[in-house]
């Protein structure tokens, strides 16, 4: 069983590298855990000591809202994976790999939340009967991760700001950008271009939702 990446190792080389030179909370919170410091105690230490035993309510609120979408998309990849002739296998290594990187989502976000963490919801990858064939037919498999990525990276755009100034910003850019790349991975299989223009365009919290609501069954 491989162990859990820390979190100053999981990062690209030079994100990684910025961080270190400037010794910021996450270096010194990483230094403190040692051995042990994977992604969600790294997060959590580095929370605690900007902002003391417990992460204001904005801050949790936005994580949990992030929480809830990673929880959507590992569960998704996760049901699609078991079916073994859903993915052709030269896309399956692909999807294996998003699959890993947002069960590590989950784990970082809900590691940094703690106690306040949300429960995962139950989910319809029908989209309430939209798309019926969800996990029988690759094209709407890989249109709905297609959707999901997008919505994504939207959401952690349209919540930067909430994270203005706090350490859990830095975690949360580097998951948008795995995000982004998972979204132009997906367009790429499925045979269209990685992106829609010059600029990507966030989402509230309000329009994220609505959008995802027909995938969560309460």
């Amino acid at each position: 069983m491989t162990s859990e990446p820390t979190l100053l190792g999981g990062l690209d080389p030079d994100l990684a590298a910025r961080l270190t030179s400037r010794r910021d909370l996450f270096t010194k919170a990483a230094a403190k855990l040692g051995a042990v410091a994977s992604a969600p105690a790294v997060l959590s230490v580095a929370s605690t000591e900007a902002f003391g035993q417990a992460l204001p309510a904005q801050v949790v609120e936005v994580l949990n809202f992030a929480l809830t979408l990673e929880y959507l998309e590992a569960e998704f990849y996760q049901m699609a994976l078991a079916r073994p002739r859903l993915i052709p296998g030269r896309y399956r290594p692909v999807f294996q790999q998003i699959s890993r990187h947002e069960n590590a989502h989950v784990r970082t976000l809900a590691g940094a939340l703690g106690g306040a963490a949300v429960a995962k919801p139950r989910f319809d990858f029908t989209g309430r009967g939209q798309f019926p064939d969800v996990f029988t037919n690759f094209a709407t498999f890989a249109a709905v991760s297609n959707t999901f990525e997008d919505l994504g990276v939207a959401a952690y755009k349209g919540q930067a700001g909430n994270l203005q100034g706090t350490p859990v910003l830095t975690t949360a850019l580097q998951i948008h950008s795995v995000e982004a790349r998972h979204a132009a991975e997906v367009r790429r299989v499925r045979g269209t271009f990685g992106w829609d223009g010059a600029f990507d365009q966030p989402l509230t919290k309000a329009q994220v939702l609505a959008a995802a609501a027909p995938f969560i069954a309460g």
